[in-house]
């Protein structure tokens, strides 16, 4: 198997660009004090799957298509008779990017897929959870441009997670900005 050297665009822009930016700004005495992107956690849930087990197998083949990494089902861990769930079926999906392929899909996001979400005016900058996280909700998957729309059969929406090494929101936020996330004013 050859291996490549293939480093993505906004791993280079973070260690050249994105490093010293923030350095300055928050006065880090230290390159290893600058927050950085750990992982980004991607969650669809699939309410309609306890009916159709065909729904989980779509949710699953999207949205490896959307990340490039292999998704996996979620299960339920308890019976809700309201919901006619059972324990052990599933009921979302889930995958959780690293390292190259986190970055490649925080490029696509933010480059092409967010632009194509309709009535776009930004982001909003309400989605941190106090340890510097950000939670993003997606209303549908077609905004992703890996997607054929005539093969979609139900619209779906998901989570995104962005968990950095921040150690508050506002170190956070400013790492998100600089990567090119469209905060709203």
């Amino acid at each position: 198997m050859a291996t490549t050297n293939y480093i993505p665009r906004l791993k280079t822009r973070y260690k050249a660009e994105i490093v010293p930016a923030l350095k300055d700004k928050f006065k880090y005495s230290s390159v290893m004090q600058v927050p950085k992107l750990e992982k980004i956690c991607i969650n669809q849930g699939v309410g309609e799957a306890v009916s159709d087990k065909k729904m989980i197998e779509n949710a699953v083949k999207e949205m490896t298509t959307i990340t490039g990494q292999k998704a996996v089902p979620t299960y339920s861990t308890k019976d809700i008779s309201n919901f006619k769930l059972r324990k052990g079926v599933a009921i979302g999906v889930r995958v959780t990017l690293r390292g190259n392929t986190m970055y490649e899909f925080l490029d696509r996001l933010v480059s092409a897929s967010l632009p194509r979400i309709r009535d776009f005016k930004g982001i909003k900058p309400t989605g941190f959870d106090g340890h510097g996280n950000y939670t993003l909700g997606i209303p549908e998957q077609i905004i992703f441009p890996e997607i054929d729309i005539d093969k979609v059969s139900k619209l779906n929406g998901m989570d995104i997670t962005f968990v950095t090494s921040a150690g508050n929101d506002d170190e956070a936020k400013a790492l998100l900005t600089e990567f090119g996330f469209p905060f709203k004013k």
